[in-house]
């Protein structure tokens, strides 16, 4: 058996993102006796035991913390402290750990998030083998000025990896870019295609249409996001004006843009027809994406976007930018000509362009059943996660702790 220690920024059961659900997806589906992992994170919620296992990942939490801390209080003093804190106390807690359980190999989630600590326990233990994942949705720009102040050490944390594996061709160039020159596989997050394809009985969907006031001939789009400029919200609220008055927006997500977004909702004129669910449950989103009708998401930019196949998992026909990696899977009738289409392409930033796009999906419904059909078949193919597993047991793990 080998020790893996995954060094991640947070962790189930409370603020989870993309890379907590590709973390808890992998690990669920490797059997103990061949990883065991162990993870370091931050606490935040003192209601939360600094250890525990959850799955097949035993949990130890750092950080400051108060009692049952949302989403927002994250953000916020003091909690919003321990995304600097754990640059170092995180390589510090790994350190401790390792002495006690003697790791085969360590694994850092995101650059941006664990990139310092794992490069600095890197340093001080050379001989154990270090994989990067890099998942990063927020513009690469973006991260680097925020990294400033600790920049060497956060291109440290490329340069120190024996591996680097990246959820798109695009964040696979940064790897590259950032001076990264070993081995790199891409190997994308993935959908579970029997929680995202599952069916409803009428009786439950129509419950849920009742529930947030969907009427016949009424047509929803549906987005999953967080509510941060990069996710472009304001854009599909603004597409609105050009759509009939029947064309509503769900939006399931929360974050520090809610008010500005609301705001522009009732500026437009639509505030009556965006609706804003709030945070919803994992289990629950196929429920949310069944009594929808398309799906959209124009990121400005976005380092793979799990939103989008689990949306083409449900069935449902997606419109998007091709910013970077979208562009690994979702191919326009169009702009990629050489390919089966699986999507909507627009540019970013075009509201007007989004409302074509949903006035072309309700024009073509024959069209439209293709198309879901087409990214259907690719999403099983090739972005589910048992597929993913052997990929990261075959090309990743395995070779990983060969290094050591």
């Amino acid at each position: 058996m080998n020790r893996l220690l995954i060094f991640s920024l947070a962790y189930y059961p409370k603020h989870v993102g993309g890379a907590e659900v590709a973390i808890k997806e992998i690990t669920d589906r490797i059997p103990q006796e061949d990883i065991e992992f162990h993870m370091v994170c931050n606490r935040y919620d003192s209601t939360l035991p600094k250890e525990e296992q959850i799955g097949n990942v035993f949990v130890h939490r750092i950080g400051i913390t108060k009692e049952n801390p949302s989403m927002g209080d994250l953000k916020k003093f003091p909690l919003h402290l321990n995304k600097y804190l754990f640059q170092f106390w995180a390589a510090w807690k790994a350190h401790q750990l390792h002495v006690r359980y003697q790791y085969d190999g360590v694994w850092a989630m995101m650059a941006h998030s664990t990139g310092v600590p794992a490069g600095l326990f890197k340093t001080f233990h050379p001989s154990v083998p270090y994989l990067l994942t890099l998942q990063e949705g927020d513009p690469l720009d973006y991260i680097q000025r925020t990294m400033r102040p600790v920049y060497p050490l956060f291109v440290r944390g490329f340069r120190k990896a024996d591996m680097v594996q990246a959820i798109s061709t695009f964040l696979a160039r940064w790897a590259r870019d950032m001076g990264f020159t070993g081995e790199l596989e891409v190997i994308p997050n993935a959908v579970n295609m029997a929680h995202f394809s599952q069916e409803y009985s009428p009786h439950e969907l129509a419950s849920l249409k009742e529930k947030i006031g969907k009427k016949d001939g009424d047509i929803y789009i549906i987005t999953t996001s967080r509510l941060v400029k990069k996710n472009a919200v304001d854009d599909v609220i603004r597409a609105l004006a050009f759509l009939p008055a029947h064309v509503h927006f769900l939006i399931l997500g929360t974050g520090p843009d809610e008010e500005q977004l609301k705001a522009l909702a009732a500026r437009e004129g639509v505030a009556g027809r965006v609706h804003f669910l709030g945070q919803v449950d994992h289990s629950e989103m196929p429920k949310y994406l069944k009594i929808s009708d398309i799906f959209t998401r124009p990121s400005r930019s976005e380092g793979m976007g799990n939103s989008f196949v689990e949306a083409m998992a449900a069935g449902l026909p997606v419109i998007a930018t091709q910013e970077g990696g979208i562009a690994d899977f979702l191919f326009d009738e169009k702009k990629n000509r050489e390919k089966e289409t699986t999507g909507w392409a627009v540019d970013p930033d075009s509201p007007a362009q989004i409302a074509d796009a949903v006035k072309d999906i309700l024009a073509r419904p024959e069209k439209v059943a293709a198309v879901r059909e087409t990214a259907k078949a690719l999403v099983k193919k090739k972005y589910d996660w048992d597929i993913i597993v052997h990929e990261m047991q075959e090309k990743v793990f395995a070779p990983l702790v060969k290094k050591g």
